[in-house]
């Protein structure tokens, strides 16, 4: 039997609570997200995982982007190097024209200057002779016009005879001028030759320049498409490499998704569950400094209010029958409060962090009161989330 105090009580508990628990049930009767169900760890790491994937496939099509202007500059880049390979072959073929030329040129005055060799050699001989014979009628012309004198049989003789001298010097003057004549001949020939082997020297110099210019455009050009080859090469690989990553990181969001649709299920089979009495709980040694410390690592800067709704929230999963029914079991529950799993909770424990405002929220939550209906979960605001907001915190 209930005593008085039990009774009022009771009473103040059903009061209190009553706007609350209209509230929650108005709050259930709309349809909201699926993602108002999240926990916070599960929601932020599938918004984490979604703009990583987001950020992959931004980079996968600036790489794509990068290769195709790296394939279409490489191409560009391939025809001038064909055309520079046409010039280079027609620059070559014309230094080999040219030396061609240059050998014939060379064996044309070789032979021209053997050819000048003998008509000088002539040349010298038939002035030799001239000179003897003259010099011999210069010096004996009174033996000789004796001799010729004595020998004719008559006049007419001495005559056809000193015609003869007279032919042969001719005949003397006008060899002597055909050899001087072919040795100017042969001369302006060697010149003209040289002339032509000069120019043809010339030309080829310059063409051994084209050829050096062209040559090394060439292999700056092969030079630069095997970059883009290597460039392209790297930029497929990373491509590839972001490919598999935005697979894993599809499974990694499919895995999220399925968690998520996991809570949501729990957070819609808590709503409907069995809930027990707050009466009902026996709360094991321990239980008040635990409380108070995970309300310390979740809403230590919230105002009360907001530290009442985490040890609210806490104590609802003990009452309902989804969630393990003791205060351990709720907090240390895999993958629920980010404390736990990043050790905040244990330093706080051992130096008992908790405050007097810490301590009274889990006090009153231990009671039984609830400043957020049968909510069980609670994250901070994010797009989408809809619920009761205390502070820094929405509770659904």
């Amino acid at each position: 039997m209930r005593t008085p105090k039990t009774t009022k009580n009771l009473i103040d508990r059903v009061r209190y609570r009553l706007p609350v628990l209209c509230l929650a049930a108005m709050v259930a009767a709309v349809s909201f997200p699926v993602t108002s169900y999240a926990t916070e760890n599960t929601k932020k790491q599938l918004e984490e995982a979604k703009e990583k994937k987001e950020q992959s496939e931004s980079e996968l099509e600036n790489t794509k982007d990068d290769i195709a202007e790296m394939n279409e500059e490489k191409s560009s880049l391939q025809g001038q190097l064909n055309n520079l390979n046409q010039q280079l072959n027609e620059v070559s073929d014309n230094l080999e024209e040219l030396e061609e030329q240059i050998d014939t040129k060379e064996t044309e005055i070789e032979n021209t200057l053997a050819e000048l060799a003998v008509a000088k050699v002539k040349e010298e001989e038939q002035y030799a002779s001239m000179k003897k014979r003259i010099q011999f009628i210069y010096e004996k012309q009174n033996f000789v016009v004796m001799g010729m004198f004595l020998g004719a049989t008559n006049f007419a003789d001495f005559l056809n005879q000193n015609n003869y001298i007279e032919q042969l010097s001719a005949y003397d003057r006008k060899m002597f001028n055909q050899y001087v004549e072919t040795r100017h001949l042969i001369e302006e020939k060697e010149a003209t030759l040289e002339q032509e082997k000069d120019q043809l020297q010339e030309y080829q110099v310059k063409q051994q320049a084209e050829q050096s210019r062209v040559s090394g455009l060439v292999s700056q050009t092969s030079g630069t498409i095997k970059q883009y080859s290597n460039d392209i090469s790297d930029a497929e690989e990373k491509a590839k490499a972001l490919e598999d990553q935005i697979k894993a990181q599809e499974q990694d969001i499919k895995k999220l998704e399925a968690k998520l649709a996991e809570e949501i299920r729990l957070s819609k089979l808590a709503a409907n569950s069995t809930w027990r009495n707050i009466s009902e709980v026996t709360f094991a040694e321990g239980d008040r400094a635990l409380l108070a410390n995970i309300i310390y690592c979740e809403a230590g800067s919230e105002p009360y209010a907001g530290k009442l709704a985490v040890g609210s929230v806490v104590i609802n999963r003990v009452l309902s029958s989804v969630y393990p029914d003791t205060v351990v079991g709720v907090i240390y529950q895999n993958k629920q409060f980010s404390p736990v799993a990043s050790g905040r909770l244990a330093l706080a424990l051992a130096d008992d962090k908790a405050n007097a405002d810490c301590y009274r929220a889990a006090d009153e939550a231990m009671k039984g009161y609830s400043n957020v209906g049968n909510c069980v979960y609670f994250r901070t605001p994010v797009p989408g989330l809809t619920g009761t907001q205390i502070g820094g915190h929405i509770f659904y």
